[in-house]
């Protein structure tokens, strides 16, 4: 007798992914769409409280350990005076099985997150750098292994237990620049990184990371770059096992993940300077998604940009502004990028939000 197949399956709880949602969007067009998303994210904090983390999203292993070493960090820094600012970068991957070995994953190759945190730094920020395991790494993402494996090579035998290397300075053209960088911030210890895999992972790191910077105030900063699921399934509701491909097509319903930008400004972390980003397709909706996120969530600042023109333009949008920032194509072709021009706006911004809150 044949085994019945395995199922993904979950309640259809807050907008699942089916026709009826679909139907239902297409219903709620205009003012009164606008209201539903105003609602849901009034509801986010409720639901947030209402929800048992742990039981919903597994914490990840040693989530306490680095709780701990977050709030000290934070607080060592600012001690100092110094502001700081949590950066998270790179995707999630959202387990489909208890012992996941199919993923959904969000795409991001973490390269604005890790170029935006050289700028933080170069700008006197103590960064804490949330990032995706194996995605771009600041200072390191502009040295893949392909290129310091040809133009490294041994100097000669190693003594005494140190090894010496040596490269053409052209064939890793800032390379000496940027581990000096590096090295010169974890010494000072302005520079944490703290990695991530899945939305779980995420979601509590996160919080803790949002905790350990809510004693700062308003010279923390949150800039959430990371590409975040806006889907998952369950613990209670994911087969133990290995989801079988010869039981044929496979069909999954999901629960939506709630918005933690909600929580963040309302509860974790209400007195931070926060950013959020919106990458859109269509350049005639960018703005006005932005100006909806910000009408729902109350927070300072959103980074606006359309997929292909990303890495050259976007827009800084405030509740009653926006700014284009543009790279010229001489400043292309002298390597600045546009994090830099997004990294020196934001910090104007947050110095003069700093001195209205006080």
């Amino acid at each position: 007798m044949a085994r019945s197949r395995p199922t993904v399956k979950t309640r259809v709880v807050n907008r699942p992914l089916t026709i009826a949602r679909r139907e239902h969007q297409a219903q709620e067009k205009g003012r009164g769409a606008a209201a539903a998303e105003r609602a849901q994210a009034q509801c986010a904090v409720a639901l947030i409280a209402e929800m048992d983390l742990v039981a919903e999203f597994p914490q990840p292993a040693g989530a306490a350990r680095w709780a701990e070493v977050m709030a000290r960090f934070a607080a060592g820094l600012g001690a100092q005076g110094r502001r700081v600012v949590l950066v998270t970068s790179g995707g999630t991957k959202v387990p489909l099985e208890a012992r996941p070995v199919r993923f959904l994953d969000n795409f991001s190759s973490g390269r604005r997150g890790a170029t935006s945190a050289e700028a933080f730094l170069a700008a006197g920020y103590g960064v804490l750098f949330l990032y995706r395991a194996r995605s771009a790494f600041p200072y390191a993402h502009r040295f893949p292994p392909q290129t310091w494996l040809s133009a490294l090579r041994p100097s000669g035998p190693a003594h005494s237990g140190l090894l010496s290397l040596e490269a053409e300075e052209n064939a890793l053209p800032g390379f000496a620049e940027a581990l000096r960088s590096y090295q010169e911030a974890a010494a000072a210890g302005t520079f944490l990184a703290v990695e991530f895999t899945t939305l779980a992972d995420y979601l509590h790191l996160l919080q803790a990371a949002a905790q350990a910077l809510n004693p700062l105030g308003p010279s923390a900063m949150f800039y959430l770059a990371a590409a975040v699921s806006d889907f998952y399934v369950p613990v209670s509701e994911m087969p133990e096992h290995k989801i079988q491909s010869s039981g044929g097509p496979l069909q999954i319903t999901m629960k939506m993940v709630p918005k933690m930008l909600s929580p963040l400004v309302k509860d974790w972390a209400p007195k931070a300077f926060i950013i959020s980003f919106k990458l859109e397709t269509d350049p005639s909706i960018v703005i006005n998604r932005a100006r909806k996120a910000l009408e729902i969530y109350q927070h300072q600042v959103v980074v606006a940009n359309i997929l292909e023109s990303r890495q050259s333009f976007v827009f800084i949008v405030t509740k009653d502004s926006e700014t284009k920032l543009l790279l010229s194509e001489e400043e292309i072709e002298k390597g600045i990028e546009i994090e830099e021009k997004i990294v020196d706006n934001l910090q104007s911004r947050h110095t003069a939000f700093i001195g209205d809150k006080n």
